[in-house]
């Protein structure tokens, strides 16, 4: 992109957030209407930024300090070195020295032997010290960060890159606390919704000629930061997995992948990953190399291809559902001028489910193709599965049987995608047993807010699990009377409580529910938007 546009650089995140955080308050904020629900869901919106670049400067640090150890240590020998190395200074003027000089210069000669002797014994000193010092910080710094406990840094030994692990690993906590306090508000204002029956039409404060300009240039310059980035570790093991299945090869997947993602994210790469083989079809027998050239296209078009259909959907959500495009536009712009949108744009995994969700309300009169969505959404995080109570009581009256046939068909094409690898059915089980997860929780090797508190803490999730448990369940019959409005709220209420008890990165995966919150805050009065009323038979009936 830099040779395209003239000295073209990211913007840095903490300047992304103060300008996106003003460009949402002028094109959203109703001034007229000083104390209103939409200016309060503002305000909660922007004080998201300050606990994300707490995260994401806070792992910054813990990662700059993995190179300090070394470089430190390099800089205390070599002083050490140059020290030793010092000898007195031999006259060098040609000129006799006379007995007073040669009795003072054997004597400095004995006191410098002597502090010879010294040096060299704290020299071995300080190389031992420092050689433990160095075995310590490497084994420290060279853990995976989920694996490190904070209470045993904090005990380390004290080097410049212990302290900057500390501070890192201090403020990313910090980070995690914030975002999980904001979300809390974020809770009770998405459970009251279904009350708020009174639901004033409070347009964006630009035209929707403006809206479409502003929101097709962010999505462009969005784009570049997926173009030009790079995707990670985890985002690269859906795309070999995908090309091992259309090979019929088993894929291997470790228990990471295992325990934080679903078996259906292979088979929803299948589709970027035939693109980029096509693509790239001139390479007959392409090196390791290029492989990894090739999952990392395929990363990169997945990503583009979920942020362009959750643009989309929203749109389409507020063009066909609240029968006003201004307000579909206006969540898709407000999507797109969130700092977490920019820090998160490439990551797969944020944005994969929040785009069958989003389609998932796109097709609601749909039962079938929703549930399917649903499926697949369910099949790749596991936590949507969740939302099939609240989901159920929704077409209850009308459509349940289409939306559970729509649910078990895409459950069932992402079971029949493993046994087209594998003709052993313990092989295939193995990849569907970590769902046993979500009801036995794994203390070991979280990451995030858990990480940050003691063993003794931890167990602080089941309690949390069992209250979410608890709403997942009330949504089946609570609200009573269910219309797109509470499906909306309520769904976003279940996909937020993930992040209370999700064990890796909780509170970071903001697009699983920003979407919902992002409709709920726009959607009008939508009583009239029950399942019995707006569900027809699914055989037209003949005339």
């Amino acid at each position: 992109m830099s040779e395209i546009l003239f000295h073209y650089q990211e913007i840095y995140p903490t300047t992304w957030a103060y300008v996106s955080s003003l460009i949402i308050i002028g094109l959203f904020f109703k001034f007229s209407r000083f104390w209103s629900v939409r200016n309060l869901d503002l305000v909660l919106l922007v004080l998201l930024s300050p606990g994300l670049l707490c995260i994401y400067f806070g792992q910054e640090i813990q990662q700059d300090s993995r190179q300090m150890p070394v470089n430190s240590i390099d800089t205390v020998n070599s002083a050490d070195q140059k020290t030793l190395g010092e000898s007195p200074a031999a006259p060098s003027n040609g000129k006799n020295l006379t007995e007073n000089d040669l009795q003072s210069e054997h004597s400095s000669l004995g006191e410098n032997d002597q502090d010879l002797d010294e040096d060299r014994d704290r020299s071995k000193q300080l190389s031992l010290v420092n050689q433990d010092l160095e075995n310590r910080s490497i084994d420290m710094v060279d853990l995976d960060p989920s694996s490190v406990d904070p209470v045993s840094v904090e005990m380390a030994p004290s080097t410049p890159a212990s302290r900057e692990r500390s501070r890192g690993i201090s403020i990313e906590s910090l980070g995690y606390v914030w975002i999980f306090a904001v979300g809390a508000l974020f809770l009770v204002r998405l459970l009251i919704d279904p009350a708020m029956v009174r639901r004033p039409l409070l347009a964006p404060n630009l035209t929707f000629g403006g809206l479409t300009f502003v929101c097709c240039s962010l999505f462009v310059f969005l784009m570049t930061n997926v173009i030009t980035g790079e995707p990670t570790p985890e985002d690269l093991k859906g795309p070999s997995a995908a090309e091992k299945i259309l090979a019929k090869q088993e894929f291997a997947q470790d228990s990471d992948t295992h325990v934080q993602h679903g078996p259906g994210i292979p088979l929803l790469y299948v589709i970027p990953t035939i693109i980029t083989a096509w693509v790239n079809s001139a390479d007959d027998v392409p090196t390791t190399e290029q492989k990894h050239v090739h999952y990392v296209y395929a990363a990169k078009l997945m990503a583009m291809l979920c942020q362009l259909a959750i643009v989309v959907g929203l749109v389409v959500i507020g063009y066909r559902h609240f029968e006003n495009v201004r307000a579909g536009m206006g969540a898709a712009v407000l999507y797109l001028l969130l700092p977490y949108t920019a820090l998160m744009t490439e990551r797969v995994m944020h944005v994969l489910p929040a785009a069958l969700l989003v389609w998932a309300v796109v097709f609601y009169r749909r039962p079938e193709i929703s549930g399917g969505l649903l499926g697949f959404a369910t099949a790749a995080i596991y936590y949507p599965f969740f939302l099939l109570p609240l989901w159920i009581g929704f077409y209850w009256q009308r459509g349940l049987v289409r939306f559970v046939v729509g649910v078990f068909m895409s459950l069932a094409l992402v079971v029949l995608s493993l046994v087209w690898i594998t003709s052993d059915l313990s092989h295939c089980w193995s990849y569907l047993r970590p769902i046993r997860e979500l009801v036995i929780l794994n203390n070991q090797g979280l990451q995030g807010f858990w990480l940050g508190l003691g063993e003794a803490w931890r167990s602080y999730r089941y309690p949390v699990q069992a209250a979410y448990f608890g709403i997942s369940l009330a949504m089946a019959l609570w609200p009573a009377q269910k219309n797109l409005g509470t499906l909306l709220s309520c769904s976003a209420t279940i996909m937020l409580a993930t992040q209370y008890w999700h064990g890796y990165d909780g509170g970071l995966y903001m697009a699983w529910y920003m979407p919902l919150v992002l409709l709920t805050i726009f959607r009008p009065n939508l009583e009239d938007r029950v399942a019995l009323a707006v569900l027809g038979n699914f055989w037209p009936s003949r005339r």
